[in-house]
């Protein structure tokens, strides 16, 4: 954990973009990825991710031992969501903790979600997911997805010594899947991975992202929010 780097971290806002211009793809309708409904909005932003990032968790599932397969619990956001969750993230932490000030507080909650401008689900590259049987049924992963702090303790961190062995080894089974296919995860949360986006590019040495903030208008086309 010595090495997070934060979303708030001015690195990762000046890494520079290159629009690519490439589609969100609804999940759905690969008939490849099972689908979690728990975050399911109206439009149904949430089962969206870009076309390379569709097809690199079709890649990933391919990784995976028989009997297991990836189970998305979000992709897509539209900016004004993750506004909210950002919003709501300070919220928490300042009532849990009320002798911090304010930039104690948004660097806190960019641990765990990330700053609009720069988050990873508003460029459609980032998805939640865990673990699941052929039957839907999810594996111990020593914590659930979106499980954070203040709520919840710091087991949400990848790399946390503090969850068992099953879980470490199932954790160890999804890094593998998803890092095989040119993922990178955000260390604060086990579940969260990206691939295109600046949080990819500063991990990977990359010297620039390929995705940067979407529009997801009814018609369900990207609209590069540039």
């Amino acid at each position: 954990m010595s090495s997070f780097v934060s979303l708030s971290d001015p690195r990762i806002a000046a890494v520079p973009v290159r629009e690519c211009g490439e589609p969100l793809v609804d999940l759905r309708e690969t008939g490849a990825i099972r689908i979690d409904p728990r975050l399911a909005d109206d439009r149904g932003a949430f089962a969206h991710v870009r076309l390379s990032v569709a097809d690199r968790l079709v890649a990933a599932q391919c990784q995976l031992p028989r009997g297991l397969r990836l189970l998305v619990v979000e992709g897509f956001r539209p900016r004004e969501v993750q506004e909210r969750y950002f919003e709501d993230s300070m919220a928490r932490i300042a009532r849990a903790n009320p002798e911090w000030p304010s930039g104690q507080v948004a660097a806190e909650a960019a641990t765990y979600v990330s700053p609009p401008e720069v988050a990873p689900h508003v460029a459609g590259g980032a998805v939640d997911l865990t673990l699941c049987t052929v039957d839907g049924v999810e594996l111990p992963m020593g914590t659930d997805v979106n499980a954070t702090p203040p709520e919840y303790g710091t087991e949400c961190f990848t790399e946390s010594a503090l969850i068992g062995p099953e879980a470490r080894a199932n954790r160890e089974t999804l890094i593998d899947a998803m890092t095989a296919t040119g993922f990178v995860n955000y260390p604060s949360e086990w579940w969260h991975w990206s691939y295109g986006d600046r949080y990819w590019a500063f991990a990977t040495g990359v010297k620039h992202a390929r995705f940067g903030p979407a529009g997801f208008p009814a018609t369900g086309t990207v609209v590069p929010d540039v």
